[in-house]
């Protein structure tokens, strides 16, 4: 019996191997196409194109305090602003904020992944049938996002990462709408998308400025939906966190 068991679990990994490969903390996205931008958003989101995305895997949950703790001792680098304020004890569940383009991207090598493309964090979060949020065409409530707060409470606004099941992308990925910011590997370009490949986009290839998406804490339901594109500087910590992905 126990002989027959093996047999059927092997089966099961080899007919789906792309789920098979997947961490426990991360999430598939299948290959294929999605609607990108929105003909109702701003300009910047238009116009609304077809892509298409190879399968990736990306975090259920935004890089908390308590995992960033962990690079920063291995790699003896400068912590963001405000690291005391945020690294207590009550924290360490929540995401970590503060961080500069460069820290992002150096965990995420770290630990083995990388920041996700524009493309694939907007498909992550809205999946293929066009939705606004990422749980779908209704408005933002608290059981879907941490959002429209303005009282930073020393780190205590943020909601511990998982927290709410309401919100979930169609890929069971979490507060891809409101909580922190969130980095993506793109430079920022207004009108990228009138020219964007139509396979695996990768943003310009050089700028001043990088994207960030999903809304914040303090942000209002315009800016979390998953087609809005916000930008800052790569050296802005600008309570901006992020999530990290990897290719199969």
């Amino acid at each position: 019996m126990r002989t027959m068991l093996v047999l059927v679990a092997l089966l099961g990994l080899a007919a789906h191997p792309a789920m098979a490969a997947a961490p426990v903390d991360m999430a598939v996205v299948p290959a294929g196409e999605y609607t990108m931008g929105s003909p109702a958003g701003d300009t910047d989101e238009q116009p609304a194109h077809r892509v298409y995305v190879a399968a990736f895997s990306m975090d259920k949950y935004e890089v908390t305090v308590g995992q960033y703790a962990a690079f920063l001792q291995a790699k003896g680098v400068d912590p963001p602003s405000d690291w005391k304020t945020m690294n207590q004890p009550a924290h360490q569940k929540r995401p970590v904020a503060n961080v500069e383009w460069a820290e992002a991207a150096g965990y995420c090598t770290w630990v083995g992944k990388r920041l996700p493309t524009e493309a694939e964090w907007e498909k992550a979060a809205r999946g293929t049938d066009g939705r606004l949020y990422p749980w779908g065409n209704e408005p933002p409530t608290p059981l879907r996002a941490n959002y429209g707060k303005t009282d930073w409470n020393n780190h205590g606004v943020l909601l511990p990462v998982g927290t709410l099941e309401d919100g979930k992308s169609p890929y069971g990925i979490y507060d891809m709408a409101g909580n922190v910011w969130e980095w993506v590997s793109d430079w920022y370009d207004p009108n990228y998308y009138k020219n964007s490949p139509s396979q695996n986009p990768t943003g310009p290839s050089s700028g001043g400025t990088k994207v960030i998406r999903g809304g914040s804490w303090y942000s209002n339901p315009w800016a979390m939906r998953s087609a809005n594109r916000s930008l800052i500087s790569p050296t802005d910590q600008g309570l901006t966190g992020f999530r990290c992905v990897k290719t199969p």
